[in-house]
């Protein structure tokens, strides 16, 4: 193993995972590798997440084990960055509780990262390097993709929406978007690299502004020969277009799944969230999108507990989730975020209230992911088989259009390739499915 070594944790959204892959490819530029065990590397970086409370918390407990490390070997370089780095109160706690920490950086400024690594290897001092705004897109950063099948591809940074419960229009900035045609060309390299499947990220993908709309740009992308998928993440229901549901129906690359997150059912604490749109109008998307594709799957991400929600709201939620009939969804216990409008609500939910609703949504929604996942036994679906499981060596894995998680027998030499495999079981989290042999 090289002394210049590498170790990255990642926590949050996919937005920090692509960061984390393009700080992966900066220090691969460096002559760096990288190691799974942080007690291996010369380097370790911790990408962080302020959405939610467990985030942090995690994140806290990760640099004290990184303290062992760094006792035991001096020339350790301990560094941290992303959207927990933006906020001063985290950085001041970081400096005064954590001092082997030795760099810390934001998400507006990891292009200069090899500059800060190399300034604190060189002088021996630490370094606090945070930029309050992102300035222009930098664009051609180096980066070391988690699959060579798939890929992340940033469309967009930052957010204009300022939800009251969330903290990333202070951490990310301002929305900037991304030249139609610098998106084509990194796209049209990662085909050739062997990328069938790209995701597109943007705090709010519908609110891309480039030299054309986000239906636009999909458009475009739907023309890239030998791309085979297109996904997208995350969508704002205010921002949704015709021409983006039309998009559905046109383009045959788009994956037949929208990630639409709704955050609550009741319009009282829509209101109070600053959503900007009404539970009415987020139903009406939803009849929309299954008028134009009638098999797509729609997932969503729900808060329980947000200051003031009563148990009448709570009952909107859940009877919303039954009228959807979500795939899945993402469910969260409100946590306060410091530096949010919300953090000064003085009626917050009593946490056993929280809990107990949490526990209601979450066996409704598991619920409704079997009775989905079992309608689809006996079809046969187009899986992008990803790997093998984590958890039996002999099975393979992969996604469906849907995004639904298929385990199966067959050859490791497929992996990386659509194949079709018929579904034999819906199960509440995943399928389970043979592998039909051409």
């Amino acid at each position: 193993m090289s002394n210049k070594t590498f170790h990255i944790q990642t926590f949050g959204c996919a937005m920090n995972e692509h960061d984390s892959e393009t700080i992966a490819g900066l220090l691969s530029e460096m002559g760096y590798e990288s190691t799974e065990q942080k007690k291996e590397a010369s380097v370790a970086i911790i990408n962080t997440c302020s959405v939610r409370d467990n985030a942090d918390k995690r994140f806290f407990g990760t640099l004290g084990q990184l303290k062992k490390i760094k006792e035991m070997n001096p020339d350790f370089t301990v560094c941290v960055c992303g959207c927990m780095m933006q906020q001063q109160h985290v950085i001041d706690t970081v400096k005064q509780k954590y001092p082997w920490v030795d760099i810390i950086f934001g998400t507006h400024n990891i292009h200069q990262f090899p500059k800060l690594l190399e300034s604190v290897l060189g002088e021996k001092q630490k370094m606090v390097d945070v930029w309050d705004d992102g300035g222009d897109i930098v664009e051609g950063l180096p980066v070391k993709r988690q699959f060579a099948h798939k890929a992340l591809v940033n469309i967009m940074f930052g957010c204009n929406n300022f939800c009251t419960y969330c903290i990333v229009p202070y951490t990310r900035g301002r929305e900037r978007s991304r030249h139609s045609e610098e998106i084509l060309a990194e796209v049209r390299e990662l085909v050739r690299d062997g990328v069938q499947e790209i995701t597109l990220l943007g705090q709010n993908v519908n609110s891309y502004q480039g030299d054309v709309d986000f239906a636009g740009l999909i458009r475009k992308l739907n023309e890239v020969e030998g791309l085979e998928r297109i996904r997208f993440m995350t969508s704002h229901p205010k921002d949704i277009s015709e021409e983006l549901i039309r998009a559905y129906q046109d383009c045959h690359k788009l994956c037949n799944h929208i990630h639409l997150p709704v955050q609550a059912g009741s319009n009282r604490v829509l209101e109070r969230m600053n959503r900007k749109y009404t539970r009415e109008h987020y139903l009406d998307l939803i009849r929309k999108f299954r008028e134009t594709r009638p098999d797509i799957a729609i997932t969503t991400d729900i808060i329980v507990g947000f200051p003031g929600e009563t148990e009448e709201d709570f009952q909107d939620t859940l009877s919303l989730v039954r009228e959807v009939e979500y795939d899945s969804a993402f469910t969260f216990l409100y946590s306060v975020r410091k530096g949010t409008p919300a953090e000064k609500y003085e009626d917050q939910v009593p946490e056993d209230i929280k809990h107990e609703r949490f526990n209601r949504l979450v066996d409704l929604m598991n619920e409704l992911s079997l009775k989905k996942n079992k309608a689809l036994e006996g079809q046969v679906a187009s899986v992008l088989v990803e790997g093998t499981s984590k958890t039996k060596e002999d099975t393979l894995t992969g996604r469906t259009e849907g995004f639904k998680t298929v385990n199966f027998k067959g050859p490791k030499d497929i992996i990386g390739t659509i194949v079709p495999v018929r579904i034999t079981e819906g199960k509440t989290f995943n399928l389970e499915g043979i592998f039909i042999e051409k």
